[in-house]
């Protein structure tokens, strides 16, 4: 039995080593391995003690990555963040700390790329679409349309 415990902790460790995991992901990959409850956390306390697991480290990397390469924004970022178990604390953190002046100019990024590729002749439904399409990358609605009235003018 501690054969196998000392295997899933090297197999743990090499895991959350690779790149940051949320503690679910974790739990989730040694329950996987057959181990017991006991087992699970024991190994996540030594995971965290050990500085292989940490959640607000986490989350940073996690909502920086998500902004910077895949242009999401704070709404569908915090969804992925609450739907992986993180604290809202970790997930209130990570989320200051991406730039407003960087996160206003990616909404005026994705406004003119999708200007490009929206084809109509009429502003308002022009618009519409442009909106739709940066609500559901998640940017705030508020924050979409006040770009768009200024990049789009009627």
């Amino acid at each position: 039995m501690d054969s196998e415990l000392s295997e899933a902790k090297k197999k743990i460790a090499a895991y959350c080593a690779y790149q940051e995991r949320c503690h679910s992901e974790v739990t989730t990959k040694l329950y996987a391995y057959g181990l017991y409850r006991e087992q699970v956390e024991e190994l996540t306390a030594w995971l965290i003690t050990e500085n292989y697991l940490n959640e607000e480290r986490f989350a940073l990397t996690y909502a920086g990555g998500q902004f910077r390469v895949k242009k999401w924004g704070k709404l569908k970022i915090r969804l992925a963040l609450e739907y992986k178990k993180v604290s809202a604390y970790s997930i209130s953190n990570a989320l200051h700390q991406i730039e407003e002046k960087d996160y206003l100019s990616t909404i005026t990024d994705l406004i003119i790329h999708q200007q490009k590729k929206v084809d109509e002749a009429n502003v308002y439904i022009r618009r519409n679409r442009i909106a739709k399409y940066l609500n559901s990358k998640g940017f705030e609605p508020d924050l979409v349309w006040q770009q768009l009235k200024s990049i789009i003018p009627d």
